[in-house]
């Protein structure tokens, strides 16, 4: 699976909620941008507040930019948080955001693919990044996964599935954010456009129904939470091991 990086620079301040971040310089021509991102990531974090376990490791898979990581991990403290990606330049501006906006809590990127039948987390020899992380103490207790589905193949959601399936402790939490069908159906005529425009770059991608998202969860013994709807006709759906 491999997930298009369109994005361009950044500037040199992001604002995290009323904190604001400055980033530093030198690894500015490395970090990627995701506009959409400005607008979403604080009404993500919002529901992340309300359904994540308030200690634990968060994985989050398919990371893009790592711009959603940066945001995230300080306001989600004691949490850890993991981004990864398959993707070598997503991950390499991964590590520039991570670069210029440290936080204690938020790890190097892993190189993750959803639909690998083994994750690198699930090795027994993991990888050195993650050394200082007790998993006994911390394990990964939820999955993340933003604007995925719909720019991959379908293999992506059902490896996704199966790895949470695999890997969250009972009452562990998926989290998805993107576009949905539902019962079949477009919930707003840009979604639609959207649709076309993916099938058209690939025809693999694609907006996803959403009873088929919630079957194969429910194949892999994931339960459906609760859904919310968000900005820009996207929603958070939240299953439960």
């Amino acid at each position: 699976m491999v997930r298009h990086c369109w994005h361009r620079c950044h500037a040199e301040i992001i604002n995290v909620s009323d904190r604001p971040i400055t980033c530093m310089n030198d690894s500015s021509s490395r970090r990627q941008y995701a506009p959409a991102t400005q607008r979403n990531r604080k009404p993500i974090l919002e529901v992340l507040l309300q359904v994540l376990p308030s200690t634990g490791t968060v994985l989050e898979v398919s990371s893009g930019t790592g711009e959603h990581a940066v945001y995230f991990a300080p306001h989600l403290h004691p949490r850890n948080w993991i981004p990864s990606d398959p993707n070598p330049l997503a991950r390499e501006s991964i590590a520039a955001w991570r670069e210029s906006c440290p936080t204690d809590n938020l790890y190097p990127p892993l190189a993750l693919d959803a639909s690998d039948p083994v994750w690198v987390v699930e090795r027994d020899e993991l990888p050195e990044s993650l050394h200082d992380i007790d998993f006994q103490r911390d394990p990964i207790v939820a999955i993340a996964n933003i604007n995925m589905i719909h720019i991959a193949p379908w293999s992506a959601c059902l490896g996704l599935m199966a790895g949470a399936r695999r890997i969250l402790p009972p009452g562990g939490i998926l989290y998805l954010y993107g576009p949905f069908k539902q019962a079949g159906r477009h919930t707003a005529p840009s979604n639609a456009d959207f649709d076309e425009s993916l099938q058209a770059q690939n025809p693999e991608w694609g907006v996803r129904d959403l009873d088929d998202v919630v079957a194969v969860a429910r194949s892999e013994n994931l339960s459906l939470l609760r859904t919310y709807t968000m900005p820009a006709n996207n929603l958070s759906v939240i299953f439960q091991a």
